[in-house]
């Protein structure tokens, strides 16, 4: 539906309420013939034709203008000013068309006769109508805005978490070619042994780093196979411990971060026959994931980069709020990564990448719902005057009417406290809290 046609039905719709609310306060519909009914809804319906069609033009004029962020206030305020001036102005040309041309008085009558209370039910209604529509108005942009604000914040943190992923590319190839290298220089036959056991881990790797979570099982047969390379290269100089399965087989676990860790504590450490590195993989009491291996720095190292353990830091913030905690002791040094289960999924944090799916299905549904409103509203402002005119047309002693109008209103104020009101006791924010409040009612179930 264009916007003139909806301009259209609602100017019509707005006539045709103002006609019933006029009659009902000052003629309580008393006409002689259907004649005389159909002129007064014709001049209710020229009246807003013109009053509504100039307020919208200079809504409009006023929302082409360029405002600061903070002239909320001062638009609203100069808005409501214009729209009086604008009304007075209309209603003024429009008395003065009916009297003189379509009734036939003179301009002198006219004039003498107009004074103040003439125009206070018009401009009490347009005004009625222009403060609600600024309200709705402003309350829309608004709900636009947070949204507008929210996918901006999911867009940076999304790209965020893919420029992390894709670290790990250069990341694992530069490091394991550093091995590659040390390899062929002392055995030149295991080198070739891990070039082609290389290939098969790296396959994992570009399978692997596109997912935001891989189970725990599949992290720890990955662990297995890529210490099988270090082994080749190290021999019985590292010692290592790891679990078969995980307690949780529905465990999660970002991808590729016990290759990260294991491969930190290789390059960190001294890795001899007579000091051998001890690693070790297992699940504590909080729901983690150790890395543990024993303390023993080079005494000269490279600088290190801190991709390995920030990266896994940085993506774990922007899939939950839970931490990896990392744990340096005298002759110890451990990193704990949180193992998320299908209770708090990507979708459960409250982070705003993890909200970007949760996000536009509440705008969705939440859109779906002011269309809903809209149209019942329209259908009341058609249906209830035509029952008044049909009960006025039949039996007008018993005025029925009164029932589908206060009815049907208290449904669409119902309706409408639901679909404006974001807060309160049953409000829009109130089902996501419940919500919220169950869903970690059921992880601490899980847990304990």
């Amino acid at each position: 539906m264009s916007k003139t046609m909806k301009n259209i039905i609602l100017t019509v719709a707005i006539g045709c309420v103002v006609f019933v609310i006029a009659n009902l306060i000052f003629d309580d519909f008393k006409f002689e013939t259907f004649g005389d009914f159909l002129e007064e809804v014709l001049l209710y319906q020229v009246y807003s034709f013109v009053l509504g069609y100039s307020n919208m033009y200079f809504f409009d004029y006023m929302e082409r203008r360029h405002w600061n962020k903070g002239d909320s206030i001062k638009r609203i305020i100069l808005g409501i000013l214009g729209s009086t001036v604008l009304t007075l102005i209309g209603l003024f040309v429009l008395r003065f068309m009916t009297y003189v041309f379509y009734l036939g008085t003179t301009w002198e009558y006219f004039i003498s006769h107009e004074t103040l209370e003439s125009y206070q039910f018009g401009l009490w209604i347009t005004l009625s109508i222009v403060i609600t529509f600024h309200i709705i108005y402003f309350y829309n942009k608004y709900q636009k805005n947070k949204i507008k604000e929210q996918k901006v914040i999911a867009g940076t943190a999304s790209a965020k978490f893919d420029a992390l992923k894709n670290q790990l590319d250069p990341h694992f190839l530069f490091n394991s070619l550093n091995v590659l290298t040390s390899l062929i220089e002392e055995n030149p036959k295991s080198a070739q042994k891990f070039t082609t056991s290389l290939s098969k881990v790296y396959r994992y790797v570009l399978e692997q780093k596109n997912k935001d979570l891989v189970t725990v099982d599949e992290e720890l047969d990955f662990a297995r196979t890529y210490m099988s390379l270090l082994k080749m290269r190290f021999e019985d100089s590292i010692i290592f411990e790891i679990p078969d399965k995980a307690t949780n087989p529905e465990s999660k676990v970002v991808p590729l971060s016990l290759q990260l860790l294991l491969e930190n504590a290789v390059k960190h450490n001294m890795v001899t026959t007579s000091k051998p590195l001890h690693i070790k993989i297992y699940e504590d009491n909080r729901g983690n994931l150790v890395i543990e291996n024993n303390l023993q720095p080079k005494q000269i190292v490279k600088k290190s980069s801190g991709v390995g353990l920030e990266n896994i830091k940085q993506r774990y913030q922007l899939l939950t709020n839970k931490k990896v905690y990392i744990n340096e002791q005298a002759g110890q040094f451990s990193v704990a990564v949180p193992m998320l289960t299908k209770q708090i999924s990507v979708m459960r944090t409250s982070q705003p990448y993890s909200q970007i799916d949760d996000s536009y299905v509440r705008a969705r549904n939440h859109v779906e719902e002011l269309k809903g409103f809209y149209y019942s509203l329209i259908s009341y402002f058609f249906v209830i005057p035509f029952l008044i005119f049909i009960n006025y047309r039949t039996s007008w002693d018993f005025q029925w009417f009164w029932f589908p109008l206060f009815g049907w209103g208290l449904g669409l104020c119902i309706h409408a406290f639901k679909v404006f009101v974001n807060d309160g006791a049953f409000g829009r924010n109130w089902e996501k809290r419940k919500i919220e409040e169950f869903m970690r009612d059921e992880e601490d179930k899980h847990w304990n």
